[in-house]
C-alpha cells in the first residue's frame, strides 16, 4: 500500500448517505459509506421522537405495577439529535461531525477494520454487522434522495 493510500484511507470523507424513514415519521435509519469504504449508521430523530419513546415508557411502567410510572428514554443505539429530518439537515450534521473529528465516535461502524483487534465478530473474522449492512444497502434499503 503505498503513502497516497494510506492517508486515503484515514480520511473521513463521506461518499454515499442512505436514509429510511420510520413509519412514524421522527426518526431516520441513515447509512453513510466513506470513499474508503467504510460504513456507519446511527439514528437521525427529532424532539418529537424523544417525547413519544418517554411516552412508551410511562405507558410500560403504567401497566407495571412493580415499577413507579415515569416518562424516560434509553437511547442504546448512537442517536443524533435534529430540528428535522430534511436530507440536507442530514447530510450537513454529518459533515458538521466529520469536520468536528467526531464523526466515528458518534456513529457504529459496520465494515471492518483492518488491523482491528478486540472487536466482536462472526465466525469468519469480519464484523458481525457487515454482512447486514451489505444486504440492507443492496438489496432492502429504501434510498430517500440522490447519493
Amino acid at each position: 500500500m503505498n503513502f497516497d493510500s494510506m492517508i486515503a484511507n484515514l480520511m473521513m470523507v463521506p461518499d454515499k448517505i442512505w436514509c429510511e424513514m420510520q413509519p412514524e415519521g421522527d426518526a431516520c435509519d441513515v447509512i453513510v459509506q466513506m470513499e474508503n469504504g467504510a460504513v456507519f449508521t446511527a439514528l437521525f430523530a427529532t424532539v418529537p421522537y424523544i417525547n413519544r419513546q418517554m411516552q412508551l415508557t410511562l405507558m410500560m411502567t403504567e401497566s407495571n405495577p412493580d415499577t413507579p410510572p415515569i416518562r424516560y428514554a434509553v437511547l442504546d443505539t448512537p442517536h443524533v439529535i435534529v430540528e428535522d429530518l430534511q436530507r440536507s439537515t442530514i447530510e450537513d450534521a454529518i459533515n458538521n461531525l466529520v469536520l468536528e473529528d467526531v464523526f466515528e465516535s458518534l456513529f457504529t461502524r459496520v465494515t471492518e477494520e483492518e488491523n482491528a483487534v478486540d472487536e466482536r465478530t462472526s465466525n469468519d473474522g469480519k464484523r458481525a454487522t457487515q454482512e447486514v449492512a451489505t444486504v440492507v444497502i443492496e438489496d432492502v434499503l429504501m434510498v430517500d434522495g440522490a447519493d
